[in-house]
């Protein structure tokens, strides 16, 4: 591999890692960089060694593949030009039905039959945990916009005046790369202006020291929340070279990458635009009947493959786990 293309290598990598990896310590996530570098060397090379291998009558065959992808990759570019363009117009479209909803929804207009108030919910409180709920009833509105250089998107959750952070607008901006904006550069996330003692992010613990020791002071520990708020706090692209990572924290980082990225995409292209479905729980009861009739045909599936005869199988099957993150409140999909 040439040096001008290994320092593309490492440029594309870099920029590549999604934001979630320096979840580790710098030293780590220097590693886990090295790990993944090492990686798309070895599949280059790879690559590069299968196309010396083959026969001049293939060669001229994968050449002439190579040309038709190219051209279908132009066609590819159009349509995804044409595709941003044409989503550009809607979300305008769209905007005067958002605002109307808005106003709604905080009894900014009056509906007739209907006192001028904002929506009162109950006890519909969503799965958000409970020391975030007091925090999310001052959550007024979730919008969502497009960004262009680099491109991506960015959230916008707009607050009414609290007592828990100073800012009244919180966002979370993802900065994809390529033409189709598949791949997750990095996300940046809001930081958050914390009244003192209010932060749901970290708590602050104090230890008090053995008896017998004069003047001691109690040890302070700072320890992380489980908060719906961490989705501000998005770790930045680890940038210098370290020692290997093992592939199972690979794959666990991979895995947090993953969900951050599609917390993101769900409140974007499901919660913002059907809010109220997920208020009143209609695509609730669909997301949960679609996972039962995926479980019925697991089963099903099961007794077909079952044996006939009294001999059990020897191997163990390993169930695989759920993938997803929490919903905010239904009252702050609106």
């Amino acid at each position: 591999m040439s040096i001008s293309n290994k320092d593309q290598l490492d440029s594309d990598l870099l920029t590549s890692l999604p934001a979630a990896a320096a979840a580790l310590s710098a030293e780590d996530r220097a590693g886990l960089v090295n790990a993944l570098k090492n990686t798309l060397q070895n599949l280059a090379l790879e690559r590069s060694d299968i196309l010396e291998t083959l026969s001049p009558q293939v060669r001229k065959r994968v050449d002439a593949l190579r040309e038709l992808q190219g051209q279908h990759d132009e066609l590819q570019a159009k349509f995804l030009e044409e595709k941003a363009a044409l989503e550009a117009k809607y979300e305008k479209l769209y905007e005067p039905l958002y605002t109307k909803r808005y106003e709604i929804v905080n009894g900014v207009v009056e509906l007739e039959g209907v006192n001028v108030a904002p929506v009162d919910q109950g006890d519909n409180k969503g799965t958000a945990d409970e020391d975030d709920e007091e925090a999310l009833e001052f959550l007024k509105e979730i919008k969502w916009c497009r960004v262009n250089d680099p491109k991506g998107f960015k959230l916008e959750f707009f607050f009414d005046t609290n007592p828990f952070f100073k800012n009244s607008v919180l966002t979370k901006t993802y900065h994809m790369i390529g033409d189709d904006e598949h791949t997750l550069e990095k996300a940046i996330g809001t930081d958050i202006e914390w009244y003192p003692g209010k932060c749901l992010t970290r708590k602050i613990l104090k230890k008090r020291q053995k008896k017998g020791l004069k003047n001691a002071k109690p040890e302070i520990r700072i320890e992380e929340c489980e908060s719906f708020f961490n989705f501000f706090k998005p770790p930045q692209v680890p940038e210098d070279d370290g020692y290997d990572i093992d592939n199972d924290t690979v794959e666990k980082l991979q895995y947090q990458m993953e969900q951050d990225y599609e917390i993101g995409s769900t409140i974007r292209d499901k919660i913002i635009p059907h809010a109220v479905s997920w208020f009143i729980g209609e695509l609730a009861e669909n997301d949960d009947s679609e996972d039962t009739e995926d479980e019925d045909k697991d089963e099903e599936e099961k007794c077909k493959n079952k044996p006939s005869g009294p001999k059990k199988s020897a191997r163990a099957q390993a169930g695989q786990g759920q993938q997803g993150g929490e919903r905010p409140s239904e009252r702050n999909q609106e």
